[in-house]
């Protein structure tokens, strides 16, 4: 989704953090997130690499730690990785490389055992996030925005000119994320059971009808479809669904579908330019729209359409008074405790969007003590072979040169190849 000088830094962005992610993951981070308290919004500090530790079982025996362990460290990558989505273009390599190991130990671990951890202040007062939408989605938006804000923008004709350097790849890799949700969304109970086969079928149910809304919207709107489009309807389906996949019926799923490719696209095609912050703050690929956004709906709609009995399968309680969604307390009589769950949802909201505006700014502002946040001019007006001394595509560097075929020596600049596919 790129420019074609920035591909090798955007994909060196998330290749990188996927690595230290999972280095501190294991050294740290998952005992801050899911291991002993230590105030009530973090785990104690520890490492998670103990044999003893490791096999032993977890989830009421069903898989080993070691399983745990991956698998989550996967969700707090892609979190990071999610945020690079609002720094590309720009950020000092430098600079990204202190940004992740802090920003996962100060900001993600805080968000998930606050959110998830079994002693959390929100999971205790019952908070709904089935598989991410406010630890992960929202968490993400905003920590990008935010960052966003502090580094800058991009140059102003990388701004005004941003083509993608491969729509073919871009909607190839979209086909992959959304097949990969399958094990985001179904792995979440990590167990195979009724709930993780619903997760996963209301995922695609979901993320179907947000594309198509999409859609329908750029067709109305700008009078012809748009593969950018589809694709962004897609995400926005796809996060959207995410804290409530295994918890409401596929109805739900779908009015969420067409809530997530319309409230989003609104957001981001009409709304995005009459907002100055919005407007100021460059945000190359649009997560804040489609993950802050997208993620906000999500937790404030799971908190409106959650099934008490999938909850109380999914959380193992008998607790009619927790985790129940609005639609459902109105219809039961408990409408108390449906706009209690509501006022949850909101809660969590909330401290997921200070808590990543504040612990972000600071991050950045100390990362600016030690290296410069942004590249230089040099380097924002020549991209990768300025940063990283490569390039992604040289066969169409200027003047690059290139044996036209095994059959023929003959190697050919990029002049002569215009003359010679010519004829």
């Amino acid at each position: 989704m790129v420019k074609r000088k920035w591909a090798i830094n955007s994909a060196f962005m998330a290749f990188y953090a996927f690595a230290m992610v999972l280095v501190c993951w294991v050294g740290w981070g998952f005992r801050m997130s899911f291991g002993d308290k230590l105030v009530f919004f973090l785990g104690k500090p520890a490492v998670a690499l103990d044999e003893k530790f490791l096999l032993s079982p977890a989830f009421m025996g069903y898989f080993p730690t070691a399983t745990m362990v991956f698998f989550q460290s996967v969700f707090a990558a892609i979190t990071v990785i999610l945020i690079a989505g609002s720094l590309l273009g720009r950020m000092n390599f430098r600079a990204w490389i202190l940004f992740v190991p802090l920003w996962l130990t100060f900001s993600y671990t805080v968000a998930a055992f606050s959110i998830w951890g079994p002693h959390g202040w929100l999971a205790k007062l019952g908070v709904i996030d089935f598989a991410g939408g406010f630890v992960i989605h929202l968490s993400a938006g905003v920590a990008g925005f935010t960052a966003a804000f502090w580094v800058g923008p991009r140059a102003e004709k990388d701004r005004r000119n941003s083509p993608p350097n491969n729509v073919i790849l871009m909607l190839a890799g979209a086909g992959l994320l959304w097949m990969g949700w399958s094990g985001f969304n179904g792995g979440a109970p990590f167990v195979a059971s009724t709930i993780s086969s619903l997760a996963i079928l209301n995922t695609h149910v979901c993320t179907a009808t947000s594309l198509l809304t999409w859609l329908l919207l750029d067709c109305f709107h700008f009078g012809k479809p748009s593969v950018l489009g589809a694709i962004q309807g897609m995400i926005t389906g796809l996060v959207c669904i995410t804290p409530a996949a295994g918890l409401v019926q596929c109805w739900a799923a779908i009015i969420m579908g067409m809530i997530s490719g319309s409230v989003p696209w609104y957001t981001m095609m009409v709304l995005h330019n009459k907002v100055k912050l919005l407007r100021s703050v460059d945000d190359p690929i649009a997560i804040f729209h489609t993950h802050a956004i997208a993620g906000g709906l999500g937790g404030i709609l799971t908190g409106l359409f959650a099934l008490p009995k999938l909850c109380r399968l999914f959380y193992m309680v008998t607790d009619w008074e927790k985790y129940l969604g609005l639609v459902y307390g109105l219809q039961n009589g408990r409408t108390s405790a449906g706009f209690k769950q509501m006022g949850i949802q909101l809660a969590a909201m909330a401290f997921v969007i200070a808590l990543n505006i504040v612990v972000t700014s600071i991050i950045c502002l100390f990362i600016g003590l030690i290296v410069p946040l942004r590249l230089s001019d040099e380097e924002l007006e020549t991209g990768d072979d300025a940063v990283h001394g490569e390039q992604a595509f040289a066969l169409w560097h200027d003047r690059e040169g290139f044996a036209s075929s095994k059959h023929n020596n003959k190697v050919y600049d990029t002049d002569e190849l215009s003359f010679v596919l010519s004829k």
